[in-house]
């Protein structure tokens, strides 16, 4: 991309409701985006538990989707043992490679995950009877009138099942799920473990990460996200909220808590704070598709770390440098807890991450300092697109961020991102309207 790159960037599509942020119910708010692997199907979670897809439309020009199906994916519980409720809300979606006519993918909430069959399935209805319409034989019917019924297509549905079901292996939240590049195992993690699971067996996993001390009051950190690496099926990473990211490998013993790298810059002592710890807890990492480089996001910055130089990271890109100074506002309003996630573009040449007001992100991977994209998710872009003309549908895209943001502006705000895997075209969730943009 150019440096007219920026203006190259067009809003494609909005899906959701567009009334207004006081009108929206919080189960329509959308917790999880993902791609599948093709690009051509998109999925989305909300908090109502619900999954929805959308598939390419190969009719038209340009990047746009369109309704495939919706399921009921989990539904509120409740644990009588802790006397806890357990949310319905998806945490994560991970589809698996296809390999035949039916989709596979798995999701999550806060302790089960659930791996779920979509294909399209055919309605066939009996078309020769013996019988007419009033349910009666016909009063002259004789033996060689006897027909045999007969099939006939009537319709052909889309079809959600779930195929298995991951529970029990959990004590504590699930932030994260990662399906391995062997296509036969994932790993699910939630505060301080991770464990490893064969999709064919859902009534046994094995604990790969256990940072649970003996003490509960000695604990000084928890995992925030965990990831398989794309390329060698025996490595996995996960962030802590310390601001480390660890690597370890499966191959060196069964209980991987000695890390084989660990990527983390020394603290600035000079300039620690009450909230330093807070502010440095990773929130997302991200492998790039060759597994050479990880993108890791915290309440700040994002950074771009090479897998081969653990001390520092070879880019860090500052995201929130104008709430330095409102720290303690965000601290109240719990703001500062926010997990923006962060995703790397297809070819690994660019990093997209989200902000408050709906705007997020775009930024090159080169070391060597460039300008961010800045763009909205905004209503006004569906107007625009509306108005019709591709520069109203630009302009309503592109905009600078305000430095001064109000209460309404921080509570919208892009979490959840992600990009298609063959091309400029990403897909981001505005509370309860899911955003796609394109270059195409």
């Amino acid at each position: 991309m150019e440096n007219d790159q920026e203006h190259q960037w067009k809003f494609a599509q909005c899906f959701g409701d567009k009334g207004d942020l006081d009108d929206i119910t919080e189960a329509d708010i959308i917790s999880a985006v993902e791609f599948d692997h093709t690009g051509d199907y998109l999925a989305t979670g909300d908090r109502g538990g619900r999954v929805v897809l959308f598939e390419r439309n190969e009719g038209k020009r340009g990047c746009e989707y369109k309704f495939y199906t919706e399921f009921q994916s989990h539904e509120p519980e409740f644990d009588y043992l802790k006397s806890l409720e357990i949310e319905e809300k998806i945490n994560k979606i991970k589809w698996l490679k296809r390999q035949n006519s039916a989709h596979f993918l798995l999701s999550t909430n806060d302790k089960t995950v659930k791996l779920w069959k979509v294909y399209e399935k055919a309605i066939k209805v009996v078309t020769e009877c013996n019988v007419n319409e009033t349910g009666r034989v016909p009063p002259t019917f004789t033996p060689n009138d006897l027909k045999l019924p007969t099939m006939t297509h009537h319709d052909t549905i889309v079809a959600a099942v779930p195929r298995r079901t991951y529970a029990n292996a959990h004590a504590y939240h699930i932030n994260s799920i990662s399906v391995n590049s062997d296509g036969e195992t994932f790993l699910s993690g939630d505060d301080l473990r991770i464990n490893l699971w064969n999709l064919d067996v859902s009534d046994q996993s094995f604990n790969i990460v256990d940072i649970k001390p003996a003490n509960m009051e000695e604990l000084t950190e928890v995992i925030t996200a965990a990831e398989f690496h794309p390329v060698s099926c025996n490595q996995f990473m996960y962030s802590i909220s310390k601001g480390a990211i660890r690597l370890a490998d499966m191959r060196d013993s069964a209980l991987c808590d000695r890390q084989a790298k660990v990527f983390e810059e020394p603290e600035d002592e000079a300039n620690k704070s009450f909230f330093t710890e807070i502010i440095s807890s990773v929130a997302d990492v991200k492998f790039s598709a060759d597994g050479r480089y990880i993108l890791s996001r915290d309440y700040m910055t994002l950074k771009l770390w090479d897998i081969n130089m653990e001390k520092r990271p070879v880019k860090t890109i500052p995201i929130h440098n104008h709430l330095q100074t409102k720290l303690c506002d965000l601290y109240e309003n719990d703001f500062i807890f926010d997990k923006f996630e962060c995703t790397f573009s297809g070819d690994g040449k660019w990093a997209l991450t989200g902000s408050y007001n709906n705007f997020f992100q775009i930024h090159s991977t080169d070391p060597a300092d460039s300008p961010p994209i800045h763009l909205q998710a905004d209503k006004s872009a569906f107007k625009a697109k509306k108005a019709g003309s591709n520069k109203n549908k630009s302009s309503a895209a592109v905009r600078k961020p305000s430095t001064e943001l109000s209460i309404q502006d921080y509570q919208r705000k892009i979490l959840h991102a992600s990009w298609h895997p063959r091309e400029n075209s990403i897909a981001v969730a505005a509370t309860n309207n899911l955003f796609i943009f394109s270059t195409l």
